[in-house]
Parts: C-alpha cells; sequence; structure tokens
C-alpha cells in the first residue's frame, strides 16, 4: 500500500483578507483593522503567531483573521496534519500523542482523536447517501468484509468502480441478505448509471442483480478456487472411500474422475460456448437422489449439485469475454480484485493495528480516510483541505 500525504504548512506573513462577516446572519462586507494580538500556537517551528483583529462596518462584530495554517484553535494546522498522517499510518491515538511528545509537540490523544474525525468528515463522496456528483462507471464491484466494534462483528459493504477501482462507498451494513444488499447497492447502482455488478457468488449478489436488472459478473478467481477445493475433495473421495452411490446411477468411478478433471480445466479456461458440456455433465448425474433427512449427502449427490451450479453459474462466470463498453471494449477482467485490495488496503490494514473500534462511526471515518488518501496516489492529499 502507498500514500502520498501533504502535510499544512504555517505561513506567519501570509493572511487571507475577509470577504464576509463572520457574525451569524450579517451580511457585512466592509470592515476596518484595528489591532494586531499576538496568539500562542503549538506547532513544530513557532510559539506564538500574529493575527489581526477586525471590526464589520455594519454591525461592529470583531473578529480575528490568523495566517495561513492557523485558526482559533491553540493547535496547528501543521501539527493537526502530523497526527492524522501518524494515524494513517497506524500509529494508535495514543502513540500518535507519544511520537509529538518526543518532538516537543505537547498534543493530548484525544486532540489527535478530533483531528481524525474531523478529517475523516470532510472526506468527499465514499458513502451511499453522497457519492461523487456527476460520477459515473460501468459496472461496479461490491464485496462484505467486517470489524469489531464493542465487541460485536460488525458489517461492512464497499463499492468501487469494477474498471478502475476507484472507491465509491464504505457503509455499514444492517445485514448480508439479498434484500439488505439490495437497499444498499441499488442507489449506487442507480447513481453512477452502471449495467454490470461485479461481485463473489454468493446468491445474495446473484438476486441482487436480478432485482435490479443488471448483469453480473462473479469473480473468477472465488469459483476457481472453491471449484478446485471441492474437485479434490470429491476425488480423493471416489479413489479411497467410495459409497458406492455412483454405481446406483450408473457412473463408473473412471467417468466420474474424468468429468471433474474436465470440470476442472472448463472453469479454468471459461469458454462461453462450453454450458452445452456443462449440461451433458450435469444431466449425466441427474438421477441422484437427494438422501432421506438426516443423512450424509451421498457422492452421487454431491456430484450432481457441482455441476447442476456451475452450469447455471456458467453465464455469469464466462460475463466478461463477452460484454463490451460503448466503445466496443472488454474493460472487464472477470475478478472482483478491486474490491477486495480496497477491503484489504483501506479497511484491514488499519483494522489489524487495532483489532477493534468503539465507535461505528469512527471504523467509517478511519476506511473512507484512508481510501480517500489512496485515491490521491498520483497529486498526494493536502491534509490542509480536510482540516480547514
Amino acid at each position: 500500500m502507498r500514500l502520498k500525504l501533504l502535510l499544512p504548512d504555517v505561513k506567519i506573513g501570509k493572511f487571507s483578507q475577509p470577504k464576509k462577516c463572520s457574525h451569524p446572519g450579517c451580511p457585512g462586507k466592509t470592515f476596518y483593522p484595528r489591532q494586531i494580538v499576538r496568539k500562542k500556537i503549538v506547532d513544530t517551528q513557532y510559539v506564538e503567531v500574529s493575527a489581526w483583529r477586525y471590526q464589520c462596518a455594519k454591525c461592529g462584530y470583531t473578529f480575528r483573521v490568523y495566517p495561513e495554517g492557523v485558526n482559533n484553535q491553540h493547535i496547528s494546522m501543521r501539527v493537526l496534519g502530523m497526527a492524522v498522517m501518524l494515524y494513517i499510518l497506524g500509529l494508535s491515538y495514543g502513540a500518535v500523542e507519544l511520537v509529538l511528545g518526543s518532538l516537543g509537540v505537547g498534543i493530548g490523544k484525544s486532540s489527535v482523536y478530533r483531528a481524525v474525525q474531523f478529517a475523516a468528515e470532510k472526506v468527499p463522496g465514499m458513502q451511499q447517501k453522497k457519492l461523487l456528483t456527476g460520477y459515473k462507471t460501468k459496472a461496479v464491484g461490491a464485496d462484505i468484509t467486517s470489524v469489531r466494534c464493542n465487541g460485536q462483528w460488525l458489517p461492512i459493504g464497499i463499492s468501487v468502480d469494477a474498471v478502475n477501482g476507484m472507491v465509491l462507498s464504505i457503509d455499514v451494513l444492517p445485514g448480508e441478505d439479498a434484500e439488505q444488499l439490495q437497499a444498499w447497492l441499488e442507489p449506487i447502482l442507480d447513481a453512477v448509471d452502471a449495467d454490470v455488478l461485479v461481485s463473489d457468488d454468493a446468491d445474495a449478489f446473484k438476486k441482487v442483480s436480478d432485482e435490479t436488472g443488471r448483469s453480473h459478473q462473479v469473480c473468477k478467481s472465488h469459483v476457481a478456487r472453491n471449484t478446485d477445493a471441492l474437485v479434490d475433495e470429491l476425488s480423493a473421495l471416489i479413489v479411497t472411500n467410495p459409497d458406492h452411490s455412483l454405481e446406483t446411477i450408473g457412473i463408473p468411478a473412471e467417468q466420474a474422475l474424468t468429468d471433474l478433471n474436465q470440470l476442472k480445466e472448463m472453469i479454468h479456461s471459461r469458454i462461453p460456448e462450453q454450458q452445452s458440456l456443462l449440461e451433458a455433465m450435469y444431466l449425466r448425474y441427474a438421477e441422484a437422489r437427494k438422501p432421506g433427512k438426516g443423512k450424509k449427502h451421498d457422492l452421487a449427490y454431491r456430484m450432481r449439485n457441482l455441476f447442476m451450479d456451475r452450469w447455471n453459474l456458467w453465464p455469469r462466470l464466462t460475463f466478461y469475454r463477452t460484454w463490451q463498453d460503448e466503445y466496443g471494449h472488454r474493460i472487464l477482467d472477470g475478478t472482483n480484485n478491486h474490491c477486495e485490495r480496497s477491503i484489504g488496503w483501506w479497511v484491514k490494514e488499519r483494522y489489524r493495528s487495532m483489532r477493534t473500534y468503539k465507535r461505528e462511526q469512527s471504523a467509517l471515518n478511519v476506511s473512507r480516510l484512508i481510501a480517500f488518501a489512496g485515491s490521491r496516489l498520483s497529486c498526494g492529499l493536502d491534509l490542509a483541505d480536510l482540516l480547514t
């Protein structure tokens, strides 16, 4: 994970001229400079700065104008930016206090916490109800992870632009069933005008794509891993512990092993035209019957379910092979890697050093802040923009 963070600076001789009276309700735009006042600050370079005191010509209200990098707080934005930067890089609130203290900058961990939360609240977009205005993409990737919060697991949904990896939203979810996922994802899909949903092969995501009228690409990597594991398990059972269920439906062990190996090859090659081969393989095992209540599924029935599932999944698994955007480009790679990387980098990496959150909003704020920093690699994240 790489981040590029730009610290605010303190420029003691640079002032911005007031444009509007700071008194609530006053429209005044003309001001008289009254005096220069001194202000003590916590900073790495200055212990005191000068500020101008102005008076509004319309209402008489007086207010101060501070130099760039200083506001009405006693801590400079440079120090607050350092605190946010150190926290993003993995230090706890207490550890940030210790590091800054060792540099001669006295700032309590409560001040560090407030700075991080304030900066995070200023992050544009990255939540379902406040997406970046005007952002469009043809495909949205979605996935779910969880973090501990006050002793309980908190489901967090993350949606990304499935083409370039741009994080669209990070949201707390009430649950993970199809209705809850649809309530979360449908407004996002509509807002960015997406035609395609990319996800793992969980049934809930399949229902979301169907109910919202979107095409669906399931992650080929997930399906390949799951298929390989099942094929290896079933192949070993056929060789070492046959239960004779295959014989009941007239399938020799050699045929079953051949079918499993062919399935593995097909799942890895993902040739769209091979769906009919999968159908034929399923029909070979279609006579296998579900065992009675309380009985373990036998080999034949498990083979039947595996081939039926992959046959039904085939259009979603191979969708990326044939789908093109309006310019005739194939812009999907068949994986949900953008979403998985975002979870790993922006949610899990910071969470590993914390192990738990105390507040739900903190979990969201921290993840959104780090994700926003990650999206600004080319130009860097100017922390002054989030601390002003």
